[in-house]
């Protein structure tokens, strides 16, 4: 390890100017996409008509996100050289296999503002509060890390106490979001991550040098710093902790966050494709890059600050650059926390607008200015919920796996619904249901599985992977490859999951069986509800049921940049322009 090396800081003065430039230069990008007679769907999805760079960017950066990157770093630091591979490899390709079913989505749902929204009109009340209630909870779990992430930093490399930090995030993210909502989101989202990669590309090579380059690995090693687990780049242990659990939990983050239904209703429908394979090369990039930081801590010997693996990227920044990189560094992170948090305001604005109030008034009968009043009071509620939580600082790895894998219950549910007219309301509810009671006890270990307990855990865990590969093959391959796919895999996985190699089978993997019970249930329990279902649902419905709460055309993308470029040149002629016309 290298000689013990002073810990610098930023001085207040110094951290104030950086959130003023940073936060006043978001602010005024929020002013200058105002408009006097604010859209209710402009606020919510920016006119269903974004083009490929903004929504590439927004998706890029809403997926790099501060709580992503101390996530990958903790992997790194906890698993060693694997463990960001994991991290950043199985995120960015759950962004890629979600956009089949995108396409689906928005064919069926051109206009909608969320996926609660389609599910009231494709199944009725209840299903739509389940999924908007699942999506309140995890956007709120993320606004949350964001925060936690942010009073982190600035707590390490400022004088400034971790309340000062939470609060002073808070209140720059809110202050920009609250002014224009998601079309504020989006374009600021461009910014934010051109100047996160950026940074990234010129930090993560100065730190591993500085660090001591290539010779810190083996100084690592000959110091005991590492396992052999943590040195084996394919380790099991960071597969059946990290990987594993992470491929579930990812690939309900692309359902059941409205954070990338937001963006997926935005976009163009023609560019979903190139929008999601970007944001998946710019995500796995990032990431898997950040989190090495965490692994030169391993090899380094490096103590997280105050036992607090959250703390592990902003000490070794704080470590090994000097003034000008370090306040790179603080400014890179800032702005992934924010283009997060923005992203999770936004969200939770949109599902309070259009599900809690607009359908359950009935969308010719919504008032588009209590909508958006409704929205910025929410925005509100949360950003002071997700303080009073940041309090207790959490673990944000943890936070993120629990979310995704709780979402794993409304996974094949949801996927369902859109292509299977057989599944009914009931279904839908009781399959959700039925897999969150499946879920809580196993993943917190409420009664002891041993015994049969423990075989049935393994056997429906067992059955979960068939699930998830099936769902994933489903989307580019179709129904066929999908089950035969699901079926090898669940015959092929037994031997392992219930005995073998590893020592009491899945059980003793706790959030990978717990995430993949969900799978299983949900899928089990709707499907033996669904198949003798004489419904024949039409899908035609529900582009009748969702679409424009508000009678003005929303602004679109092409006069939000405009709007930047010009503050409010096209204010008058943007809100004249056909978003229909436009697509065609």
């Amino acid at each position: 390890m290298p000689p013990a090396q002073e810990f610098n800081q930023l001085g207040i003065l110094a951290v104030v100017l950086l959130l003023v430039l940073f936060y006043g230069g978001t602010m005024w990008m929020s002013v200058g996409i105002s408009r006097k007679k604010e859209n209710a769907d402009g606020y919510m999805t920016a006119g269903n008509n974004i083009g490929f760079g903004i929504s590439a960017a927004s998706m890029t950066a809403t997926w790099i996100w501060a709580s992503s990157m101390y996530a990958s770093a903790t992997a790194g630091y906890t698993y060693g050289i694997s463990g960001p591979i994991h991290y950043g490899l199985w995120g960015a390709l759950m962004i890629l296999f979600i956009y089949p079913f995108g396409k689906r989505i928005r064919k069926v749902a051109p206009k909608a503002h969320t996926l609660a929204e389609v599910m009231y009109a494709r199944h009725g009340r209840s299903s739509q509060l389940m999924l908007a209630g699942s999506n309140v909870l995890g956007s709120l779990i993320s606004l949350t890390s964001n925060f936690i992430a942010g009073g982190a930093l600035i707590s390490m490399l400022s004088p400034l106490s971790f309340g000062a930090g939470i609060v002073i995030v808070a209140a720059g993210v809110l202050m920009y979001t609250l002014w224009s909502g998601f079309r504020a989101s989006v374009l600021t989202d461009f910014a934010q991550v051109m100047f996160m990669l950026g940074a990234a590309v010129i930090i993560i090579p100065v730190i591993f040098f500085v660090a001591g380059g290539p010779g810190m690995f083996e100084a690592g090693v000959a110091a005991g710093n590492v396992t052999p687990q943590q040195e084996n780049f394919f380790s099991s242990d960071a597969f059946m902790n990290q990987g594993a659990p992470y491929i579930a939990a990812v690939l309900a983050y692309a359902i059941g966050n409205q954070t990338i239904a937001q963006r997926l209703f935005a976009v163009r429908e023609d560019l979903i494709k190139p929008t999601f394979v970007t944001a998946t090369i710019g995500y796995g990039g990032a990431v898997i890059g950040i989190g090495m930081l965490g692994v030169m801590a391993l090899y380094l010997g490096v103590e997280p600050m105050n036992g607090d693996v959250n703390n592990l990227i902003p000490q070794m920044a704080g470590t090994y650059l000097g003034p000008i990189l370090l306040a790179l560094a603080f400014i890179m992170i800032i702005g992934a926390l924010s283009s997060t948090a923005d992203s999770d305001l936004a969200a939770l604005s949109s599902i309070v607008m259009a599900d809690i109030y607009g359908q359950s008034v009935g969308k010719k009968k919504a008032n588009p200015k209590t909508m958006l009043l409704v929205g910025r009071i929410s925005m509100i509620v949360a950003t002071g919920a997700g303080l009073y939580f940041a309090t207790a600082q959490f673990n944000i790895l943890d936070l993120l796996v629990f979310v995704g894998a709780l979402w794993g219950c409304l996974v094949f549910p949801v996927i369902a619904s859109f292509y299977w007219p057989k599944v009914t309301n009931a279904a839908f509810s009781v399959s959700v249901l039925a897999a969150l009671v499946a879920f809580l006890p196993v993943r917190f270990e409420w009664i002891p599985f041993t015994g049969a307990l423990g075989f049935s855990v393994e056997l429906l865990a067992t059955v979960g992977i068939g699930v998830v590969l099936g769902i994933m093959s489903f989307g580019f391959f179709g129904l066929k490859p999908a089950i035969w796919v699901g079926g090898i895999a669940t015959v092929a996985a037994a031997p392992f999951t219930f005995a073998g190699i590893f020592t009491g089978g899945l059980r003793d993997y706790t959030v990978l069986s717990a995430s993949l019970v969900a799978y299983a249930v949900s899928f089990l329990v709707c499907y033996l509800m669904s198949v003798r279902s004489k419904q024949n649902f039409d899908f035609d419905v529900i582009k009748d049921i969702t679409g424009d709460f508000d009678p003005d055309t929303p602004q679109t993308a092409e006069q939000i940049v405009a709007a930047a470029a010009a503050a409010k040149a096209s204010e008058t002629s943007g809100g004249s322009t056909s978003t229909d016309s436009q697509r065609d």
